[in-house]
């Protein structure tokens, strides 16, 4: 049976993701066939900064542009570079050359620097493929979406809108179906009845209004933020949905760092990434603290 073929993004080549690339290589091809979208002169110039030897079966996407590696450093070069690596790792899979995409950490003030409008990754996604993606981050104990992103958390309560929630529940089920979900309150307490906010009013409505229409009790909450994660809590439930970033990804990551990825819902294409960013502190130090655990669940999740 012949191995699914996965377009990898080299991410910001001033960070750890090239490394990840080629210390993980013989590992990888062990899973799927990898496709790097990166050129042959900065794939030499990272092997020979790195002294990792570049692989002879290392497979190449030739990702325009050329410039100098600078370790650690925020660049407007590396941020374009790092652009235009996921947007050919995208066309590969669009013209069925590839089955998914892997992506490697980016800087997003190096993608700033550029002059790239969007926030990130799945900001792109969404423009691209004119669809509301979803935000979901974890490894098999512990999955959890994001209803806002990558927005000021002063702005969170005012996306809390019951057919908004109610939608991104839908899109969740059509992309998991998942037994059950556990769902977030945005308040302290979950609003403790109105007391200290009423979004959970929001929230329950639309939890109601999806479980009638999929006829069952598969989203459950609104829940207390700061109780849903403890031990017996989490026996019953591996999905959960926080209402904003941090609410969902501070416990995910205190429990699963290193195991965590990131994962792109209710798209036309699979799209997996590591849950950490570009390290520029150990970029091209050889460290010990390179880890490939997240890189090497992300390729998984797509086969």
């Amino acid at each position: 049976m012949s191995k699914k073929k996965i377009a990898i993004s080299i991410g910001d080549i001033n960070g750890i993701g090239i490394e990840l690339a080629l210390r993980s290589h013989e590992s990888v091809k062990a899973l799927c066939d990898p496709i790097y979208c990166i050129n042959k002169k900065l794939l030499q110039r990272a092997s020979e900064l790195l002294e990792i030897p570049i692989p002879s079966d290392f497979a190449l996407y030739e990702t325009y542009k050329d410039f100098k590696i600078k370790p650690g450093k925020i660049s407007k070069k590396s941020g374009f570079f790092s652009y235009q690596s996921f947007l050919d790792a995208i066309n590969l899979v669009m013209h069925k050359e590839a089955d998914g995409v892997c992506t490697l950490p980016i800087n997003k003030e190096s993608w700033k620097k550029a002059g790239i409008d969007y926030v990130g990754h799945t900001d792109m996604l969404r423009d691209i493929f004119k669809q509301d993606a979803i935000m979901m981050l974890g490894c098999e104990k512990m999955y959890v979406a994001l209803f806002t992103e990558h927005i000021p958390l002063k702005k969170v309560a005012k996306q809390i809108k019951t057919e908004s929630l109610y939608r991104f529940f839908d899109n969740f089920y059509k992309s998991e179906t998942p037994q059950k979900v556990a769902v977030l309150g945005l308040n302290p307490h979950a609003g403790d009845n109105g007391v200290l906010g009423d979004e959970e009013k929001k929230i329950t409505k639309a939890i109601k209004k999806i479980n009638t229409k999929l006829n069952q009790q598969i989203f459950e909450g609104p829940f207390v933020p700061d109780t849903i994660f403890t031990p017996n809590a989490r026996k019953n439930f591996k999905y959960f949905v926080a209402m904003y970033h941090d609410q969902g990804l501070a416990p995910l990551k205190a429990l699963y760092f290193e195991e965590g990825i990131n994962v792109s819902l209710g798209l036309p294409i699979k799209r997996t990434s590591v849950d950490h960013g570009t390290a520029f502190d150990i970029a091209y130090k050889q460290s010990e603290l390179v880890s490939s655990v997240s890189y090497l669940n992300a390729i998984k999740k797509l086969l």
